[in-house]
């Protein structure tokens, strides 16, 4: 894991469920899914979080429901 001086704010506002070692690590977390083409948790509502579809088509869908 990597040393963040932002962990423990960046986790009291993670809004991510799937358990990996990147929670609250963002600058990991927005890297490991820019590389597979999708976004991360924190930009979904808990509702469309909660389907762990990170898809940027799915973000889109899901904007006109907030």
């Amino acid at each position: 894991m990597t040393d963040c001086p932002n962990l423990k704010k960046n986790l009291a506002v993670c809004n991510c469920t799937y358990p990996c070692g990147k929670k609250g690590l963002c600058c990991e977390c927005v890297a490991y899914h820019r590389k597979l083409g999708e976004l991360p948790a924190c930009y979904f509502d808990d509702k469309a979080e909660a389907t762990f579809n990170r898809s940027v088509e799915y973000y889109l869908k899901t904007r006109g429901r907030r």
